[in-house]
């Protein structure tokens, strides 16, 4: 099928706004344009938010922790790390989705503030993604959450981190994961799946600015190391993690990596759903007051959330 008429009118919108190509520009230039975006979304309400500081590998690591709701914990806990090709966005761009994901889900929510390339690549963005995970836990009484209630979470390159990170501590000495949510991960540096190809231009991420991220990220590295590349992991790794959601979009050029992840987590006897929404593009999912679909995935993430940490 197209593009919805309510996509096409985002995708309008982009092209009318839209100065140079985004891998042309410098990553300061790069983080304004995407938090303007951000900032259009709405921002549910919540019974809380508070900023925290986590010390990490490389420094202090911002957190903000979003309690959903004034009755008595311990609640669920999220570790959600945000999009943005792991050089740009931040807990600011994505407290929209993330207010939206706690008050429709009733779990409290620890979004990562981890450090970007090219000022920092990799391993840093993964560095601090674990040592977020380990914060919470060890602070789960102060946070009034559980910690048997983990799971982790994040969209295309925070989807990543959040597979990467479900990886490594399934494989390590924990904490456990629960669950995990994967919105449009980012899971193969190849390149080579045909979406990359199919959905090259037009639709918001380009195969070119996705390829600038990953020089930005990992840049002459081995891009299929399963620390980068979480569909590289091998099959006793990938058998051992959580239950996963993995969400997808048709005109998204990670499309196909993102379902290749679902199909070879549940070939390995992992309980995963993958749910593909046509008609609409990477980031539809933080577009849920101008997206139908967009509403639509936050509602069934919420619901997966509650099931799986009930």
């Amino acid at each position: 099928m197209p593009v919805t008429p309510e996509v096409q009118t985002v995708l309008d919108f982009i092209a009318a706004a839209e100065g140079p190509p985004r891998d042309e520009l410098d990553p300061f230039e790069l983080r304004q344009g995407y938090a303007a975006l951000g900032a259009i979304e709405s921002k549910p309400e919540v019974a809380s938010v508070a900023d925290h500081v986590v010390p990490g590998p490389g420094g202090d690591i911002p957190v903000r922790v979003y309690v959903p709701t004034t009755e008595r914990g311990p609640r669920p806990v999220l570790v959600y790390f945000h999009g943005g090709g792991w050089v740009i966005g931040s807990v600011e761009t994505h407290d929209g989705t993330v207010r939206a994901l706690a008050a429709g889900s009733g779990v409290t929510l620890v979004s990562v503030d981890y450090r970007l390339a090219p000022e920092d690549p990799y391993p840093a963005a993964i560095d601090d993604a674990l040592a977020a995970i380990r914060w919470v836990v060890d602070n789960a009484a102060e946070l009034d959450v559980d910690p048997a209630r983990l799971a982790v979470a994040g969209d295309s390159a925070g989807g990543n981190l959040a597979a990467v990170a479900a990886q490594e501590l399934a494989g390590g000495d924990g904490p456990d994961v629960r669950f995990q949510l994967l919105i449009y991960p980012v899971a193969d540096g190849t390149m080579g799946f045909p979406s990359i190809d199919e959905n090259a231009e037009g639709y918001f991420l380009t195969k070119a600015t996705m390829a600038w991220f990953w020089e930005q990220y990992v840049g002459d590295g081995d891009r299929t190391s399963p620390r980068v590349s979480p569909l590289h992991a091998s099959d006793e790794v990938v058998a051992a993690v959580a239950p996963a959601l993995v969400i997808t979009a048709e005109y998204d050029p990670l499309r196909d990596e993102g379902e290749a992840y679902a199909a070879r987590l549940a070939s390995a006897g992992v309980d995963v759903t993958a749910s593909r929404y046509d008609g609409v593009i990477h980031g539809f999912f933080s577009l849920r007051d101008m997206v139908p679909e967009g509403k639509a995935a936050v509602d069934e993430a919420c619901e997966a959330l509650r099931t799986a940490l009930a």
